[in-house]
């Protein structure tokens, strides 16, 4: 198995550290039109990374993306926002590049003392970064002495701050928080102690089909909900109504639960309503859903029954809501899912929460502290547990670089 170094086995004392963090955060405009950042959450994820730099008396040279600018400057998308707030969650001033590489970048990183920050501006400005350009990788590489990837939410993307920089210097670690990832979600793949129970959910079995065919190697049960669970129903021959169903995907359903031998546990109850709205008429069926309605959330039986497998589990993965959490009538299965995950924690489970939904759920319920992990990277955490090398993570592995020219 390989390992990766972390940030405590490097010098950074008089140093330049590139650090690859995910500033990826909510922005949005206050009444005076500036725009500020509305959640944190990822910055301050990041803070023991930085502070270690900074009390070791390394200088912290940070680099993130912003949205999807494509290659180019897109002001609403300037990490300037997210300066604002690092400098007040560390006390102190955040200088920001008014460029990602390249002199002015230079000049900025050539004025920082050690124990300073500087945030260089939005990656994907450039269009060599998810081109993962030597070119701009090479300029990256200028702007530090060694390099520290704390971005485990863009460990699966070969971008030019992620894997180019990283592969043309000579020492690279990971940071606090993603060797922490790395670590929790090598626990679930390596060694789970059982009974070990994945809560699967989402829309689509075909966005999910290679995360349930490695969960069904290591799982002693999989509870599946959200639409993709009317997939399944329908292979069995159960009536679905107008729920959403992936015609295409019936075979491979099909075959995917005669493997699993019982193990894919299903919805027997359903919360249905005529149509996709909040306030659409709503009612409990089991068994088949009738003609006229579609399914959006699992029935109460099922919720129960559910709870009490989790409950009983030793480790708990959990990916993907039970229903269309996001309006308020159909939440139930969701937030049941969360409450049973904080029940089972409290009884000595290892608990696992992971992908934006799941994420937003369990947080929207304040329950994001009473869970054993909440993961900070959606794809990556499905690539890694379906098996997949993050080439993020790959390059951390490797010791070899080449000469940065």
């Amino acid at each position: 198995m390989m390992a990766w170094k972390t940030l405590d086995d490097l010098d950074v004392t008089g140093r330049r550290v590139l650090v690859r963090v995910d500033f990826n955060v909510p922005l949005a405009a206050n009444e005076a039109g500036h725009i500020q950042v509305t959640d944190d959450t990822r910055i301050r994820g990041a803070l023991p990374t930085i502070r270690a730099i900074m009390d070791r008396g390394g200088t912290a040279i940070l680099m993130t993306h912003a949205g999807r600018p494509k290659g180019k400057p897109v002001p609403e998308l300037s990490v300037r926002p997210m300066a604002e707030r690092l400098s007040v969650l560390l006390g102190m001033p955040v200088a920001v590049s008014p460029e990602t590489a390249g002199p002015q970048a230079e000049e900025v990183v050539a004025d920082a003392d050690p124990g300073d920050v500087v945030l260089l501006e939005n990656t994907r400005f450039q269009d060599g970064e998810t081109a993962n350009d030597p070119a701009f990788s090479r300029a990256l590489a200028r702007l530090g002495d060694v390099y520290v990837n704390d971005a485990f939410g863009t460990a699966h993307r070969a971008h030019a701050s992620t894997v180019g920089v990283a592969e043309l210097m000579p020492e690279r670690a990971a940071g606090y928080l993603m060797d922490r990832e790395l670590k929790t979600l090598r626990r679930l793949v390596d060694a789970p102690e059982k009974p070990f129970v994945a809560v699967v959910g989402g829309a689509k079995v075909s966005d999910k089909i290679a995360l349930l065919e490695s969960l069904l190697g290591v799982a002693s049960t999989v509870l599946v909900g959200g639409a993709m669970a009317y997939t399944f129903l329908r292979a069995k021959g159960v009536k679905t109504g107008l729920s959403l169903v992936e015609e295409d995907r019936l075979e491979m359903a099909s075959d995917l639960l005669s493997r699993a031998e019982g193990r894919i546990h299903l919805p027997e109850d359903h919360v249905v309503a005529p149509e996709f709205r909040a306030d659409a008429p709503r009612r409990t069926v089991s068994g088949d859903i009738p003609a006229t309605m579609m399914g959006l959330d699992i029935g109460p039986e099922t919720r129960a029954q559910y709870a009490a497998i989790v409950r009983e589990a030793r480790t708990v993965v959990w990916n993907g809501p039970m229903g269309v959490f996001e309006m308020k009538p159909f939440a139930a299965g969701t937030n049941a899912m969360a409450q049973a995950l904080v029940g089972a924690t409290g009884i000595g489970a290892f608990t696992v929460v992971g992908g934006g939904d799941s994420v937003a759920a369990i947080t929207g319920a304040g329950l994001e502290d009473r869970v054993s992990h909440v993961s900070t990277g959606g794809g990556a955490m499905l690539e890694f547990l379906e098996g997949k090398q993050l080439p993020g993570v790959a390059v951390l592995e490797t010791n070899t670089s080449p000469d940065r020219g």
